[in-house]
């Protein structure tokens, strides 16, 4: 058995369902036909609010028809970005609306009324969203809103299974900064939720490697303690990030962009410490003054087949380690959304060549 294994859609500019249909028919199909000509395609669609919110009957009944003629089928929703996420200044509004505001839980609602209707199958399905909230604005005082829009949800996904059969896990996201960031953090998170019994079938977690490597953690531990805690993972992001080590470090100020937050995790030496920062101008300031630390890793999704950039290295070691380890009922999503941020020298191909480069990457790593 392998897993079911796709790319995320978020690497397209679009908010509009219109915008999602094109970039389907215009790059998907294309991925399609090289890596899963002759097997239906799962899909792993980003639906921003804006396409949420104008979806009609009639285009929920195209999509099942598409889905049907191409062979293709949702397998999970990108429920993280909300607004506008490609050529404009993201950063940290790429968490707004968090899990403090009754925006996120209407528009997840909305995603799970959406996953059932366009579902062809009767097959578990998953929504990724925020880690709670951007850690910098979070207070302890926000909790009790944050549980309540949680439970509200959740319950919201147990009446759709109770209707349909489907189960839909909500999963959130681990990322560096955030409320949710390392995998000690997630777990202390639901020993918080306590949720009843019930509950549970319906959420989980998007383990997503790029967020983890980042955090300097180590895979196999990480999917013990989640194994210990009973923590469902809903779905692996197949992701790689920026790594360098010594003089190297200094190189990945080179990858400031306007779009993105890119936030960096410093490891001065064995049993020191780990520095944080929110993104590479924070890095640049803290390398100006304090002595060369050993290494240096940044959230930056770089294609994961690349095992250097320049003279940068990627995290890459962190998803041969992973990807053995991962039960095979586990679906598996590429998500490189930052491939034209990246500096135009280090793309490798086009968009296209490089979605299907990382899906074969992953199936010859699964013994395909």
């Amino acid at each position: 058995m392998k897993p079911e294994l796709t790319y995320c859609t978020n690497i397209h500019p679009g908010e509009s369902w219109s915008d999602v249909m094109a970039n389907l028919n215009g790059h998907a199909l294309a991925v399609k036909a090289a890596v899963s000509a002759n097997d239906s395609f799962p899909l792993g669609l980003r639906i921003a609010h804006q396409a949420a919110s104008e979806m009609t009957a009639e285009d929920i009944a195209a999509f099942r028809r598409w889905c049907d003629v191409h062979d293709c089928y949702l397998l999970t929703i990108n429920g993280f970005p909300f607004g506008t996420f490609h050529n404009q200044p993201v950063k940290a509004k790429v968490y707004e609306p968090d899990w403090r505001s009754r925006a996120r839980v209407d528009y997840t609602k909305r995603l799970a009324d959406l996953a059932v209707a366009l579902s062809t199958r009767t097959a578990p399905l998953s929504i990724s969203t925020v880690p709670v909230a951007y850690k910098p604005v979070f207070s302890e005082a926000d909790w009790p809103i944050v549980y309540q829009h949680i439970v509200e949800v959740l319950q919201h996904l147990q009446h759709i299974h109770q209707m349909t059969g489907i189960t839909i896990r909500l999963a959130f996201e681990p990322e560096p900064c955030c409320v949710l960031e390392t995998i000690d953090e997630t777990v202390d998170f639901f020993a918080q939720l306590a949720l009843p019994e019930s509950l549970t079938p319906f959420v989980g977690i998007c383990f997503d490697a790029c967020h983890q490597a980042v955090e300097f953690e180590d895979p196999a531990q990480c999917l013990q303690k989640l194994a210990q805690a009973d923590i469902a993972i809903a779905k692996v992001q197949v992701s790689s990030a920026l790594r360098a080590r010594g003089d190297e470090i200094s190189a990945l100020i080179d990858f400031d962009e306007p779009v993105y937050l890119h936030q960096a995790v410093v490891r001065q030496g064995a049993n020191q410490p780990l520095h944080r920062f929110t993104d590479l101008p924070a890095l640049s300031a803290f390398l100006d003054r304090a002595p060369q630390p050993e290494e240096c890793r940044v959230h930056f999704h770089v294609p994961i087949f690349i095992d250097h950039l320049g003279v940068c290295g990627t995290t890459r070691f962190f998803l041969e380690q992973l990807l053995p380890l991962l039960s095979p009922d586990i679906p598996l999503e590429v998500e490189t959304y930052s491939f034209k941020a990246l500096p135009e020298h280090l793309r490798s191909g086009t968009l296209e060549e490089s979605i299907c480069r990382e899906l074969q990457w992953v199936q010859t790593r699964l013994g395909k």
